[in-house]
């Protein structure tokens, strides 16, 4: 009878939630807020009541959680994080203690219990000082911000805050006496199943792999065999089962089949996700007035201690206030790891049923609010920035109204945003020389928000200013009225703010003799942009990086017609199939 009645809640969320995320797909909401509604629709308590078996859906939903943190371990190159360096492991450090120690002035000023046996206020505090990596992880992920600089600074922190987490739920049954012996012991089984996990992919794993390649079946129930027994051995070790599949993901990484692998998890992943999010909405309470005051102003407070304890600590690591203010607004809400260490504190009698009720309502609304936050992350960042300037905050670059970004001479070529496809042409670019022998990189102006790009082009000499190619007052400052030829790599799919149609009218208007250069993806995206007068479309999977080097460097010499006029037969006689 269990069974049927866990089958038949399984299809009522899967129904519903089908129901609610058309719905929101027609009304362009995300799909993560459509999950949450059916979940309280369905929902005993708010809700019609139609499920009951909360504890069996919450249980499956644990499973998209371990198969998200799975994939999010994959996708992490750890070569890439460690170089990281120091922006990354001070602010992973830092965040959870300031929001911590804020949470915990707070919340005792607003009446909290915090000792005598009750922990009300550090509960609440530990709580707010954790973001939600199934929400932020996936609403990234969608937008393809997962590798732009902010998008790795927020997956980094989360990771650390993981780390917290777990070293949190280690000291929970000991907290009314915890000691050194305690916390070692966490940092020794955590470090323990790093090491043990990284061996064993290293020296066995590899040739299992090898051979079993060619068997796509064998491949995934292999990996995913690999994520529950790490998950598995981490629970049963009294560490987090989820921190166990991340390490599992982060093990098989440098694997050559790591692409694969995620491509087959994620289908698996989405339908118990799905039912991770309806489980959340199951469990959201009957609010009452003073339940929904404390929420409200709970909400607020996380959200100001992260501008507090992540823009603050970004700044003074002069990652520039783009990129800080932006994985701030990533990261303004609460984690559901907070319900689960909430729900543990009730069973130890830490704190009292109404602090579990406060922390659901916050993580509800947050997760809505934090959605569109992340959803218009830049936008929010554009209306914020210049309020901190007239505070007297200075940008990297601020020296951007006086031209001597520009430097003393104006730059023959311009590249408007500088991601992999750039890195590769200028690249190519260094190894072609004048005809004074000077190389042609001498003649780039770089403009760009990413404080990696400008302080290594500043390491080569090469002139890059930090600034939003979508701002036109960036553009200007930066006196580019003189310049030959603009050109923009990042096509639509990556661009944020703008188009490279909008790129092409902006630099036609502010250098109507200039050439320029612009990206597409699709071919038809492309010939609209060569009707509308751009003298050379570059499309990443057709265009070679030296192909484009040799053509900017014609430009500086004359008309590029001829390349025009051929590109546009080309693609209008290519009749591909995925066009």
């Amino acid at each position: 009878m269990h069974e049927v009645d866990l089958l038949s809640s399984i299809g009522l969320a899967i129904v519903a939630a089908t129901f609610f995320a058309l719905l929101a797909r027609a009304l362009k909401q995300p799909l993560i807020l459509a999950y949450l509604a059916a979940g309280i629709v369905l929902g005993p308590k708010i809700g019609l009541g139609l499920i009951k078996d909360e504890a069996s859906i919450t249980l499956i939903s644990e499973i998209g959680l371990i198969l998200l943190l799975f994939i999010i371990g994959l996708e992490i190159d750890l070569k890439k994080l460690l170089s990281a360096g120091r922006t990354l492991i001070v602010s992973g450090l830092s965040q959870f203690v300031l929001c911590v120690a804020l949470g915990i002035g707070f919340f005792a000023l607003m009446g909290f219990s915090l000792g005598g046996g009750r922990f009300d206020a550090l509960y609440l505090a530990v709580a707010m000082a954790l973001s939600s990596t199934m929400i932020v992880v996936k609403i990234l992920y969608d937008k393809f911000e997962l590798s732009t600089l902010p998008g790795q600074i927020t997956l980094g922190i989360l990771v650390f805050q993981d780390i917290w987490a777990i070293l949190f739920l280690s000291l929970q049954p000991n907290l009314l006496s915890p000691g050194v012996s305690i916390i070692l012991l966490s940092f020794v089984k955590g470090a323990g199943l790093v090491l043990l996990s990284l061996a064993v992919s290293r020296y066995l794993l590899s040739h299992l792999f090898s051979f079993i390649a060619k068997i796509p079946e064998l491949l995934l129930v292999t990996a995913i065999a690999w994520c529950f027994l790490i998950s598995g051995i981490a629970g049963e070790s009294g560490l987090s089962k989820e921190m166990g599949a991340l390490v599992a993901g982060v093990s098989l990484s440098t694997f050559p089949y790591n692409v694969d692998v995620i491509s087959k998890v994620t289908n698996i992943r989405d339908f118990f996700v799905t039912l991770f999010f309806v489980g959340l909405g199951l469990q959201i309470p009957v609010p009452t007035g003073s339940l929904l005051a404390h929420a409200a102003v709970a909400s607020l407070f996380l959200v100001a201690t992260r501008f507090l304890s992540v823009f603050s600590v970004l700044y003074v690591l002069k990652e520039g206030l783009r990129t800080s203010l932006i994985t701030a607004v990533n990261l303004s809400q609460m984690s559901e790891f907070s319900l689960v260490i909430a729900s543990l504190g009730l069973t130890f009698h830490h704190i009292d049923p109404q602090v579990v009720g406060i922390l659901t309502f916050v993580f509800a609304i947050t997760s809505v609010a934090s959605t569109y936050m992340i959803q218009y992350n830049h936008e929010i960042q554009l209306q914020i920035a210049p309020l901190l300037k007239r505070l007297g905050l200075k940008d990297i670059d601020t020296d951007a109204s006086t031209g001597r970004e520009a430097g003393e001479e104006s730059k023959e070529i311009v590249f408007l945003g500088f991601y992999k496809e750039a890195s590769s042409i200028f690249y190519e670019m260094e190894s072609m020389k004048e005809e004074n022998g000077a190389p042609l990189s001498g003649k780039v102006l770089v403009i760009d928000f990413n404080p990696e790009v400008h302080c290594e082009l500043n390491r080569r000499d090469v002139k890059c200013i930090y600034g939003d190619i979508a701002s036109v007052d960036t553009l200007m400052h930066a006196h580019v009225d003189h310049t030959r030829t603009f050109v923009s790599t990042i096509p639509d799919s990556i661009l944020r703010g703008t188009t490279n149609e909008r790129l092409l009218r902006l630099a036609r208007r502010l250098c109507p003799e200039a050439r320029v250069i612009v990206a597409a993806d699709a071919l038809e995206e492309a010939l609209n942009l060569y009707r509308q007068g751009a003298d050379f479309v570059f499309i990443p999977r057709i265009h070679s990086a030296r192909l484009v080097a040799e053509i900017i460097a014609e430009s500086l010499g004359g008309s590029l017609d001829a390349y025009r006029e051929k590109e546009m037969a080309h693609l209008q006689n290519r009749r591909e199939v995925l066009s």
